[in-house]
């Protein structure tokens, strides 16, 4: 089951992991068929309880604003440790697809990141970028316009390797770690 891109008053999942009898942990096994989802604009997780004939597999696309997709009878949202093992296991996979599929939005990031607060920066939130490489990147895009591309980034700005996969690793850790403070990706 795949529906189309989003439009403005729609928002869309990508299917983690498909259960056919519910959660084997004892709570719910044999209630009928789950699924669990990352939605591609926030990073919510959801668990989704299914019609027992749905069509939904595993790194599907489905609707869930404003209602949910046919054959999802309801979801709610979740935590990380909700996940199911197999859940966990495509979270990263799937993250990246998103992340290489919307490239200009995560670009605009570099691109449009601000001040937090006087001691501290948005770009500072990203894994591996300390004051020095903030600064790097702030100039480069003050003195030559924005970034084009995560390739145009590397290119640009001398010591950051690989722009995307952190990006990538922050909007994981956004959603696995209950104790940060400021999020930037993922819904907290």
């Amino acid at each position: 089951m795949s529906d189309s891109p989003s439009t403005d008053d729609e928002e869309f999942a990508v299917v983690l992991d498909y259960l056919a009898h519910g959660r084997s942990d004892g709570r719910g096994y044999g209630d009928g068929p789950l699924a669990y989802a990352v939605s591609t604009d926030d990073f919510t997780l959801y668990e989704m309880k299914l019609d027992p004939t749905a069509d939904i597999s595993i790194l599907d696309r489905v609707r869930i604003r404003p209602d949910f997709a046919e054959g999802i009878e309801r979801g709610r949202e979740v935590d990380y440790d909700d996940l199911s093992d197999g859940a966990r296991s495509e979270l990263d996979y799937v993250v990246e697809d998103v992340v290489d599929e919307e490239e200009q939005r995560f670009v605009d990031f570099y691109n449009d990141a601000q001040p937090i607060s006087l001691r501290l920066h948005q770009l500072n939130l990203l894994p591996g970028i300390g004051d020095k490489l903030r600064d790097n990147i702030l100039e480069e895009r003050k003195r030559h316009g924005p970034f084009e591309s995560f390739e145009d980034i590397e290119e640009r700005v001398d010591g950051l390797h690989n722009p995307r996969e952190i990006i990538v690793e922050r909007i994981l850790d956004e959603m696995q770690e209950d104790d940060l403070k400021y999020h930037n990706f993922a819904q907290s």
